[in-house]
């Protein structure tokens, strides 16, 4: 019973709080700097995460422009990664039509891919090295899709060409989702067949989750080929992943607890 009063509860409090989004973007964004928006951003990823019940974890500090390659676990990934360093993400263009949270997206500089489509691909790093010579944070998953995080599928390298073009530096994120137990949060992965909803409803039903961020020192692109580059980011992402022997958090009386250390 408390369960079905805390989901319920939860998912009430989402739904505010994308209504509350999209008005701050509809009210605000259209008047203030860039700086202000990804502050506002970012305030509004960490309050997501709180009401849903996920405490995040940082280890590594994130740069203040360039490209960041994460691996991809689920939708919740955006608003992770947003919580710590505010960025324009390349999403998949089905998402656009998502209710609500599509047209939050869309008006936070989301850039939708066509998956697919070599034509679409060369557009979006069109506008990846335009967003990246004017110094701004783009997010891209190479992996192009989502996994249940046990594992990496392979990196697609097209997405990284924006960043060698502009000579960019690349940061890599290592991505976890753990229970109350400390153990793999299956409750997170948004894959197979399931649906946004579903996946949210997963999400608000688990009593406590964590999110871990492990941002890696950042990779020079100066000189790499993109195949190289991916090969280089496959490995050290996999290889933080497969190695972590870090402990379940202790409890604390927050949500949100921050562990950072300088990179």
């Amino acid at each position: 019973m408390i369960g079905r009063i805390r989901t319920a509860f939860r998912l009430a409090m989402v739904g505010l709080h994308v209504v509350c989004g999209l008005g701050i973007v509809t009210a605000i964004y259209p008047f203030v700097a860039r700086s202000t928006r990804r502050r506002l951003q970012q305030g509004w990823s960490r309050r997501l995460l709180a009401i849903l019940g996920v405490r995040l974890e940082v280890t590594g500090r994130a740069q203040p422009s360039g490209l960041l390659v994460a691996n991809h676990i689920s939708w919740l990934d955006i608003f992770v990664i947003g919580s710590i360093a505010p960025a324009s993400f390349v999403c998949k263009s089905e998402i656009r039509s998502w209710p609500l949270i599509g047209l939050l997206c869309a008006r936070t500089d989301t850039i939708f891919l066509e998956r697919g489509s070599r034509s679409a691909a060369r557009r979006v790093n069109q506008t990846l090295s335009r967003k990246l010579g004017n110094g701004e944070v783009v997010a891209v998953f190479p992996e192009g899709t989502t996994s249940e995080g046990a594992s990496l599928l392979p990196f697609h390298a097209a997405l990284l060409q924006s960043a060698i073009d502009t000579e960019s530096w690349v940061m890599p994120l290592a991505l976890r989702y753990r229970d109350m137990r400390g153990q793999q949060a299956v409750a997170v992965a948004y894959c197979g067949e399931t649906s946004f909803w579903q996946s949210l409803c997963a999400i608000a039903s688990a009593p406590r989750l964590s999110a871990s961020v492990d941002i890696l020192e950042t990779v020079a692109t100066a000189g790499k080929t993109r195949k190289a580059l991916c090969a280089e980011l496959q490995t050290l992402i996999g290889s933080c992943l497969a190695h972590s022997t870090r402990e379940p958090a202790p409890e604390v009386p927050l949500y949100l607890r921050f562990r950072t250390q300088t990179s």
